[in-house]
């Protein structure tokens, strides 16, 4: 797949799995994180990717971001969206200021770097955006023990929002907007969870088990590629079944 891609979250986990497998199918690659010394490790044996460390809640990163792969190779084809921040205070523990931070950086940083990258994608009426939201959202889950709270899932199902607000409003522009929504993955991001919090997730899905990072970044690299190009504003499910409930 010949494209040029912009992966947020780049450094780790999911983000990391969407670099690497782009990477090795002939794509170019530049990563965004802010975790500069793991991106700059982990980028170091791919091809045609460059690691720019960056904030997706700053505009001005996002908007270097999109000038470094069209400066480097000469445009841009896809965003997928990975980077995000976790939060699992439940509702009467939750500080407000905690809040607006998971908010800033999940749906304004999500937001600053679709705009960002749509506003090239529109000279070229053509581009895939790949957003991330949560199987959280479907749960509704509550905090503790683990699992996101109040203000991580708050903020995923308003990536839903802005994914399929930003579909219909860039579909004119041929520019295609979707999402995926993975159940848990195995990545850093429940590295501290205990062995006791795994076994009680896992049972939550019917596949019981977690996904690996690399079976969320096939959905996502399945979206931002031609074998997709008549879906925009949809929210893909990869989660070990989450959606019977639970």
């Amino acid at each position: 797949m010949n494209k040029t891609v912009i992966v947020t979250g780049a450094a780790s986990g999911i983000g990391f799995a969407c670099a690497k497998l782009l990477s090795q199918r002939g794509s170019k690659v530049v990563g965004l994180d802010v975790q500069r010394k793991i991106l700059e490790k982990r980028f170091r044996n791919l091809d045609n990717a460059i690691g720019l460390c960056g904030d997706v809640s700053i505009d001005l990163d996002c908007i270097n971001a999109v000038k470094s792969a069209v400066e480097n190779f000469g445009g841009l084809d896809g965003l997928i969206h990975c980077g995000a921040a976790h939060s699992g205070a439940r509702w009467d523990e939750l500080d407000p200021n905690d809040m607006n931070r998971i908010l800033e950086i999940n749906v304004t940083g999500s937001f600053l770097i679709a705009r960002a990258c749509a506003n090239h994608m529109k000279k070229n009426k053509s581009g895939s955006i790949v957003l991330t939201t949560s199987a959280s959202v479907l749960f509704g889950v509550t905090g503790g023990n683990g699992q996101g709270g109040p203000a991580y899932v708050s903020s995923k199902g308003a990536v839903i929002g802005l994914m399929r607000s930003m579909a219909r409003a860039l579909a004119p522009d041929g520019i295609r907007v979707n999402a995926v929504s993975p159940g848990i993955t195995d990545t850093p991001m429940i590295a501290s969870y205990t062995k006791e919090q795994k076994t009680a997730m896992r049972e939550r899905f019917p596949l019981r088990r977690f996904a690996k990072p690399k079976e969320i970044a096939e959905g996502a690299i399945f979206l931002i590629s031609d074998k997709a190009s008549f879906m925009t504003g949809e929210n893909m499910h990869i989660n070990g079944g989450s959606n019977f409930g639970g």
